[in-house]
């Protein structure tokens, strides 16, 4: 079996420790295992997404040896992709508008029963009402109906497991309840994207942080609705900041580009994650 894994992170700041723990932990484990090592550029948050900041990304990497496969694949080049794979959820009616605002989906979750209240569960509406509201212009989400899914899949949607270090996992993509996949003027979400890609460039083991872990109950669900291979998921630990937090890219004292300007070397970075705290 031929190993592929990605490093994929979103040019919305300086990638920090812990970002590199996820890549120095990607690039190992595809060394050893004398298989390939894809960098990609999650940048579909383009309200957010900079150029400098995916320019620090090569640079960072590079400097901390690593060597990555090219051209890089940009997700902000490549909408007609998410598109297809969202017509072909719609055709078969697994998704639906919601046009409920925040507010209106953090109520309906809190009047829900209590063992679903972290969880939106919603169904399309009456299409008289549906077809006023388009044509007033209402902002909607496209989002996947879990209900429509399990009776799609049948008894399939009771056997969805997915690898992971603890082994064999049941799926239980009710965790996220009915997730948004796309906007009305946007035609992806991370959760969409990343599956279609991973696919698409041949990833056989998804490598990221514990903080994603519950991202696999729902990926797997869309990969087996999109007729997309399943790959290995591994989780790695995270790293904690001086405050005791998870680092985000906020903290800049512990950003690579910091760190490099005060010194450090690549071994001073492998070090400062070997002794770094953890949850």
């Amino acid at each position: 079996m031929s190993f592929v894994t990605r490093f994929a992170p979103s040019p919305t700041g300086y990638l920090h420790l812990g970002h590199a723990l996820s890549a120095l932990t990607a690039f190992d484990a595809a060394r050893e295992a004398g298989g390939r090592f894809i960098l990609r550029i999650e940048d579909i948050d383009q309200g957010r997404a900079r150029p400098e900041f995916e320019a620090a990304i090569f640079e960072d990497l590079a400097w901390l040896g690593l060597e990555w496969e090219k051209p890089v694949r940009r997700q902000s080049e490549h909408m007609a992709d998410y598109e297809a794979a969202l017509r072909q959820l719609s055709e078969r009616n697994l998704v639906y508008r919601c046009f409920r605002t925040r507010k209106e989906i953090a109520d309906a979750i809190a009047s829900a029963p209590h063992e679903a209240q972290e969880a939106f569960r919603g169904e399309a509406l009456p299409p008289s009402e549906e077809d006023e509201k388009l044509a007033a212009g209402e902002p909607f989400a496209w989002r996947l109906s879990l209900k429509k899914a399990r009776a799609a899949l049948g008894p399939a949607y009771f056997a969805l497991v997915f690898e992971d270090e603890t082994g064999l996992v049941r799926a239980e993509p009710e965790r996220h309840g009915d997730v948004i996949l796309a906007r009305k003027d946007f035609p992806t979400s991370y959760h969409l994207a990343s599956v279609w890609d991973d696919a698409l460039q041949g990833v056989t083991h998804v490598i990221r942080g514990e903080d994603l872990r519950d991202a696999a109950h729902l990926h797997v669900l869309l990969q087996k609705l999109l007729g997309l291979p399943q790959p290995v998921y591994r989780h790695h630990r995270l790293v904690l900041g001086e405050d005791g937090k998870r680092l985000a890219k906020r903290d800049q004292a512990a950003t690579l580009r910091v760190l490099r300007e005060a010194g450090k070397t690549p071994d001073d970075v492998r070090a400062m994650l070997a002794n770094a705290p953890s949850p």
